[in-house]
C-alpha cells in the first residue's frame, strides 16, 4: 500500500526544515540503523511484488528524513525544469557519495519516471540488492568497456522507449572532487539517439562519506556538518555531436560548485 508524502518537486526549491540532529553515540550510527530499517522495509514491498515507482519515492523520501533528523540540512533547487518538457530525459551529474542514489528517486519519480545505471554486482548486494533489481535499472559489469557502453545505449534506448529517465554518472567513481577529464559522454551519446533533453545535476553530498573498506565503501561517516546541495539545470537538446552539449553540462556542475565554495574541489 503505497502511503502519501510531499512531492518535494511541487516547488522550484526545496530547504530542510530547522531541525536539531538528535541521534544516539553518533550521527553515522543513527542513521545507519533508520536505513537498514527502511530496507528492511522497502524488501519487504519487493518480495510482495509492490515495490513500484511510488514505493521506491516514498522509501527515498524516508531516507532524506533520517538524514534531515541526524542534523544534514538539504537544498534543492530548479526543480521546475522537471515540468519543462515532456516524456524522459538523461539526467547527468557528478557523483560524490551513495547519498544521491538514494535521494534522487524521492525528487525526480514523481514528476518523471526515472532509472539508474548500476554495476552489475550491485543487485547481488544483501539488502541493496533486491531493490536495486526491482527498479529496471541499465547493469553494466565494467570489466568490458566497449561491451559496457553497447549494452548501456541499448538497454537505455529500451527504458527511454519505456518512457523512463535516465540517470548516468559519467565519472568513474564517487569522489569529492569535480575531476572534468573523468567525465564520459555516454549520457550525451544516450540523449542524442534517443531524441531527448539532457538535465544537468549538480550534487555536494560528502555529508555522506565514502568508507575506505571497498566492501562497505557505502557505509562512511554521516557528518551533520556539512551541507547536501542538488541544482538542476535547464533542458538541453544535442544539435550536433554532443561535445558542446558535454561542455554546457560540465559548466553548469563547475558553476554550481564555484557558487557553493568548492571551487578547490574541481579539478580541469
Amino acid at each position: 500500500m503505497t502511503e502519501k508524502f510531499p512531492v518535494i518537486a511541487d516547488s522550484n526549491t526545496y530547504t530542510s526544515p530547522d531541525i536539531k540532529g538528535k541521534y544516539f553515540l553518533s550521527p553515522s550510527l543513527t542513521y545507519y540503523f533508520k536505513l537498514i530499517k527502511i530496507i528492511r522495509r522497502s524488501n519487504k514491498f519487493v518480495s510482495k511484488g509492490i515495490y513500484n515507482g511510488e514505493n521506491w519515492a516514498l522509501s527515498s523520501f524516508w531516507i532524506l528524513e533520517a538524514l534531515e533528523s541526524v542534523g544534514i540540512k538539504h537544498y534543492f533547487e530548479g526543480m521546475d525544469v522537471l515540468r519543462k518538457f515532456d516524456g524522459p530525459a538523461v539526467f547527468i551529474g557528478n557523483h560524490m557519495s551513495t547519498l544521491e542514489t538514494m535521494i534522487l528517486p524521492s525528487i525526480i519519480n514523481p514528476v518523471k519516471r526515472v532509472v539508474f545505471i548500476m554495476k552489475e554486482e550491485l543487485i547481488k548486494y544483501p539488502l541493496f540488492g533486491p531493490i536495486g533489481a526491482a527498479r529496471h535499472p541499465i547493469l553494466v559489469g565494467r570489466t568490458n568497456p566497449r561491451k559496457d557502453l553497447i549494452q548501456a545505449i541499448e538497454t537505455g534506448s529500451q527504458r527511454i522507449k519505456e518512457n523512463r529517465s535516465i540517470v548516468v554518472f559519467p565519472q568513474k567513481t564517487r569522489s569529492n572532487l569535480l575531476d572534468c577529464k573523468s567525465f564520459n559522454t555516454l549520457g550525451e551519446k544516450i540523449a542524442k539517439k534517443n531524441n531527448v533533453p539532457i538535465i544537468p545535476i549538480a550534487i555536494i553530498s560528502d555529508a555522506w562519506g565514502n568508507s575506505n573498506i571497498k566492501i562497505i565503501k557505502e557505509f562512511g561517516k554521516i557528518d551533520p556538518q556539512k551541507e547536501v546541495r542538488i541544482a538542476f539545470g535547464e533542458p538541453v537538446y544535442i544539435s550536433g555531436n554532443g561535445s558542446e552539449e558535454h561542455q554546457q553540462v560540465l559548466s553548469f556542475i563547475k558553476s554550481k560548485f564555484i557558487k557553493w565554495g568548492r571551487e578547490d574541489s574541481i579539478i580541469e
